[in-house]
């Protein structure tokens, strides 16, 4: 294991377990809200593969890489969805997918 693999990883992790908590928190402040896009189901396939994600590269799974592609595209999407809501909770949510993303696409490559 390579140090910059350890430094990208450890960055990894905590930014995928941050984001599955904004998404958690995000998820629970919009159930039974009207939303005009998938808000607030994309908060919940999004922490879910944010902590599959964080799980496969704290393992060293073989899988982490592409777990951390598909993380990063899930949050993009999330982010997006989230983004476009101007409440608190929603722009917290959606920026920390941003950062979450990017961390999973230098994971993944």
């Amino acid at each position: 294991m390579t140090e910059q693999f350890d430094r990208h990883a450890a960055y990894c992790i905590t930014a995928c377990n941050d984001c599955a908590t904004d998404c958690g928190d995000c998820f629970a402040h919009m159930v039974g809200t009207s939303s005009h896009n998938s808000c607030p189901s994309c908060c919940i396939e999004c922490a879910a593969l944010c902590r599959a994600t964080a799980d496969a590269i704290a393992r060293h799974s073989p899988f982490a890489k592409r777990l951390a592609a598909l993380c990063a595209e899930a949050c993009d999407w999330c982010a997006k969805e989230c983004g476009a809501h101007k409440m608190e909770h929603c722009s917290r949510c959606a920026a920390s997918c941003s950062r979450c993303a990017d961390a999973c696409r230098a994971m993944a490559a």
